[in-house]
């Protein structure tokens, strides 16, 4: 379980403070109107933003003065962030070393990770010769190669059409079961989070204002989650 003990941090005017728990092996949706702070809590996971105070814990270790790259998350982002002049395979392969110096054994899960997003055999195209749905499968594999708890998701699908949207959100389902990831899922849309995530939290008012299971989420009365469906309440 991921801890966030009255994490704080300040984004301009904006204050922060975020309590609430990650459950190890299931997805969490992170859901909340534009600028609640999805993105701030998921920096502050990441290590991308420090927080002023609070305590980060994962299995009983304080995280929040680790750099991004001891902590155990990888990200993927909505600009999958691919090097034009690299091929597929090293772009993947920046994802275990920064100078692509890979062991045997290392090219070997660089092959297996573009195997797994459908991209076996693509190691040597560059990303301009690819659609946007396997350039981001391709951010994808290199994601996975890194082979860390959880993954980090913000709003990676969202500028696909709907059906490689619904394609790319079962793969993530299918690995994520496959390797009993831990994801953190940032969307707007709640049919997304309900199809992918077992839980949601809701950011509202600076911080966690509601999380439970997703199949309850749709249910709830109070205003903030009202407003966010686009319901009035009487």
């Amino acid at each position: 379980m991921l801890e966030l003990k009255r994490v704080q941090a300040s984004q301009g005017r904006n204050q922060f403070c975020f309590t609430g728990t990650l459950s190890q092996g299931k997805c969490t949706a992170l859901m909340g109107a534009s600028g609640a702070g999805k993105t701030t809590l998921l920096n502050l996971l990441a290590g991308f933003v420090m927080p002023d105070s609070g305590q980060l814990l994962w299995q009983g270790q304080e995280l929040a003065t680790l750099s991004p790259a001891q902590r155990p998350f990888t990200s993927l982002f909505q600009e999958h962030n691919l090097f034009a002049h690299l091929n597929l395979f090293d772009n993947v392969g920046l994802g275990l070393h920064p100078g692509l110096r890979l062991l045997p054994e290392q090219v070997e899960a660089v092959d297996l990770a573009l195997q797994q997003v459908g991209l076996g055999g693509m190691g040597q195209r560059l990303p301009s010769s690819l659609s946007g749905g396997q350039r981001q499968r391709t951010a994808l594999a290199r994601a996975l190669v890194r082979r860390q708890p959880w993954l980090l998701l913000d709003e990676p699908f969202s500028a696909l059409d709907p059906g490689l949207r619904q394609e790319m959100m079962s793969l993530v389902s299918d690995l994520q079961q496959q390797y009993q990831l831990s994801i953190v899922l940032v969307t707007h849309d709640p049919q997304e989070a309900l199809k992918m995530a077992s839980e949601v939290m809701f950011i509202a008012e600076g911080g966690v204002y509601w999380q439970g299971h997703g199949n309850e989420f749709l249910q709830q009365i109070n205003e903030p989650i009202q407003r966010y469906l686009g319901h009035t309440t009487g």
